[in-house]
């Protein structure tokens, strides 16, 4: 793990609990016993407390006030701490800030990700834009990127904002529903404000239900601007692509992990880091010369609209790694504060209308949530020097000697840094017009992105999409709702617009409003972000055993999955020892039990052979459908020896026609990422590894290619998903 100055600057609040005599108040009192309030009483009963319990008092009072306000949207979050470090000097060229140009510097961060519409217990699965937001602990001060997993959003102009989120959260004669955007008010509002049409493309899409917090892009998703050494400036958006690839969930398994396990995604990125495994992206931007403004169909200020890279090229900066996770939930990731005003020298702001109301509410919003002095809490103090005349105010915590707080003053205290000596300096940006509330031509164009973005889909992407939209829309009860949202979408793809509406009962578009232009873009669909080099780290992978398996091949193929770093997980009928078929002179302990975990919360399943341990397995219904629900849910799915013939005769995968012999060695078969052998063997370790390239044919090489593809799409697409109940 990278130690940064800001970790060290957090062990200065860093208390280790103590064994053994050690419990206090908070003035330090020592307290003896902290389980019976004190009490006028006798040897027979007890009698009324007394309010002189100082430490009852306190130690009710610290509860009744544990909780905070919960932030408005984003409530329900997670968070680590981890690194920002580029790659050269080639953003100098845009920027003077030594955060994005200085190779030799490492830079602390903390990102937290989130849900946006849910309450902090909600779900981490439900179908939603997910946050993004990154604070550099830079030696000039924070700097905030409050992004979201998603480069656009719902509205243009931040006097908006009020409006989308009313419509987004629980309606409010019923608080209903949490957690997701099904309901009638949602739609009602997308529906009358066309601005958003290319934002809900995207939320129905595959992006709304990622895999991972570590799987998703992240994006400023507001324009910046940079000022270089020359003093010439340059629009900018950030990006942050995973080093794993972009993947998602299949719908329903996103929904049987809500009830399955609701955290599955802060577990996952703890997960993760606790195994080595740590999440990293690269930080890519694009840039526009100020005098290019102007030169596209649209505006490159409007927050609805994506630069596409055939347009704008993306630039790669650095490296963004996470390697440490919290100490303390609600110290760290329930405290730290994002504002999208703070920012460094060499980066500024633009006139994008919504970062302008951004700027403000941020700010706004932690007052209300942490008070006047959140910036003082550790989690959020910068790590560079920090002098100003601020004082007082709740919970001020930075003691400041002497005098003088004012200036100009007679010591020449805390007087202002001129630009030459580091001092932020604001770009001189010759600004004219009439005031008035309106918005640029360009801004009255909605759909053409959103075309663009839907023809860019793979077909499983865009059946994808449609299917969600359905679902969203077959929830909503009241007919001017579903029934009115297809002129929205016949302006995307009348195709799109007829299917959902016979889904729904929708009105039936009679003409094409606006005839789909046919232009795809690169970096829009998923597949456009498969990593460099195939990859099976931190896949979880279930091996599914009873009493009498084989406990050398499991052991040798748990070994070749573990040096890719996968993380292999024992399923039994018992979370105890589960006997092998022969003494391999170690005890093998089940993980969790069938009942305990389900399909939904791994990435692929391993089945190894055994006679007695299939005939267990074969008797067993939940077993037989956790193979029928990954298979249904698209994952790889390998079997060794006996276990084929479960396969074929028990589970009875459809159109799954090709097998390996169930007996014999050598002869691997792949058949919709079902990978077969009739005996698998490694003696020594040296002898398990495998390659990840496509030449190898070797069971574990082969069953690992299919995992490093996330899903095996042509099942959905030839149809087996709808022949197999899951």
């Amino acid at each position: 793990m990278t130690p940064t100055s800001k970790i060290a600057d957090l062990e200065r609040d860093i208390q280790e609990p103590r064994t053994g005599p050690s419990l206090t108040t908070d003035s330090g009192q020592k307290v003896s016993n902290t389980d019976t309030w004190l009490k006028v009483a006798n040897d027979k009963q007890g009698g009324p407390a007394l309010l002189e319990d100082q430490h009852g008092r306190e130690k009710i009072h610290r509860f009744d006030h544990e909780r905070i306000p919960e932030r408005v949207v984003h409530a329900r979050g997670a968070g680590a701490h981890g690194y920002f470090k580029p790659f050269n000097d080639a953003a100098a060229k845009y920027t003077f800030a030594p955060v994005l140009t200085d190779p030799a510097r490492t830079t602390p961060v903390f990102i937290r990700f989130s849900t946006v519409q849910g309450s902090r217990g909600s779900a981490d699965t439900v179908r939603d834009v997910r946050g993004f937001a990154v604070k550099f602990y830079t030696e000039e001060g924070n700097w905030d990127i409050v992004g979201n997993d998603i480069p656009v959003f719902f509205i243009q102009d931040a006097i908006k904002f009020p409006d989308f989120v009313h419509a987004v959260k629980p309606e409010p004669h019923n608080e209903v529903p949490q957690g997701q955007s099904a309901h009638n008010n949602f739609w009602d509002f997308v529906g009358l404000q066309p601005e958003a049409t290319h934002m809900v493309m995207w939320v129905m899409s595959d992006r709304g239900i990622p895999r991972s917090f570590r799987m998703m892009q992240g994006f400023g998703v507001n324009t910046y601007t940079l000022q270089n050494a020359k003093g010439e400036r340059h629009f900018v958006k950030f990006h942050f692509v995973p080093e794993l690839g972009v993947h998602s969930l299949v719908w329903d398994e996103a929904l049987k992990i809500c009830g399955q396990d609701p955290d599955f995604h802060r577990k996952d990125l703890h997960e993760a880091i606790d195994n080595g495994v740590y999440p990293k992206w690269t930080m890519r931007i694009q840039v526009i010369p100020e005098a290019d403004e102007h030169k596209f169909d649209f505006d490159i200020l409007d927050a609805t609209k994506i630069w596409p890279e055939e347009l704008v090229p993306l630039i790669d900066v650095g490296e963004l790694v996470l390697n440490r996770t919290v100490d303390e939930f609600f110290t760290e990731t329930e405290q730290v504060a994002f504002c999208t005003s703070h920012i460094v020298p060499g980066i500024g702001f633009s006139d994008d209308p919504l970062l302008q109301g951004r700027n403000f509410s941020y700010f706004d919003t932690q007052i209300t949530r942490l008070g006047i002095n959140w910036e003082e809490l550790p989690i959020n103090r910068p790590v560079c020097p920090v002098m100003n005349n601020q004082r007082d105010g709740a919970m001020r915590h930075r003691i400041v000697k002497g005098d003088i707080n004012y200036w100009p003053n007679r010591k020449d205290f805390n007087r202002p840094v001129p630009p030459q000596e580091g001092g932020y300096l604001e770009y001189a940006q010759k600004v004219e017009g009439i005031k008035q509330r309106a918005r640029g031509p360009k801004f009255q164009e909605h759909y053409s992105q959103a075309q663009l973005f839907y023809n860019s889909l793979a077909p499983h992407e865009q059946t994808h999409l449609m299917n969600a939209i359905g679902f969203e829309l077959s929830h909503c009860d009241d007919p001017v709702v579903y029934k009115s949202y297809m002129d929205v979408l016949q302006n995307v793809d009348m195709d799109l617009a007829k299917s959902i509406a016979l889904k729904v009962d929708g009105k039936l578009p009679e003409k094409t409003h606006r005839p789909n232009h046919g232009r795809t873009s690169h970096g829009l669909s998923q597949g456009d972000f498969a990593p460099k080099n195939p990859t099976i780290a931190s896949r979880r992978i279930a091996i599914l055993i009873a009493d009498g398996f084989d406990a050398a091949e499991v052991k040798a193929v748990k070994t070749a999955l573990t040096k890719a770093k996968a993380l292999c997980f024992i399923i039994g009928p018992r979370r105890n020892e589960i006997k092998p078929a022969q003494d391999i002179g170690e005890k093998i302990i089940a993980d969790h039990h069938f009942e305990g975990q389900r399909s939904t919360l791994f990435d692929a399943i391993y089945i190894p052979s055994g006679a007695e341990h299939i005939k267990t397995l074969s008797k067993n219904g939940r077993v037989v459908h956790w193979v029928r629900e990954a298979f249904g849910h698209l994952k790889p799915i390998a079997a060794v020896g006996e276990a084929v013939n479960f396969l074929r005769d028990v589970v009875r995968l459809p159109n799954v026609k090709l097998f390996a012999p169930s007996t014999g060695e050598g002869e691997v078969v792949s058949d919709y990422g079902v990978v077969t052998t009739g005996q698998y063997s490694a003696p020594t370790e040296v002898a398990a590894a495998f390659s990840m390239a496509k030449q190898d044919h070797s069971f574990v090489g082969n069953f690992a290619q299919n995992i490093s593809r996330h899903r095996i799409w042509e099942r959905e697409q030839d149809g087996l998903t709808e022949m197999v109940a899951y």
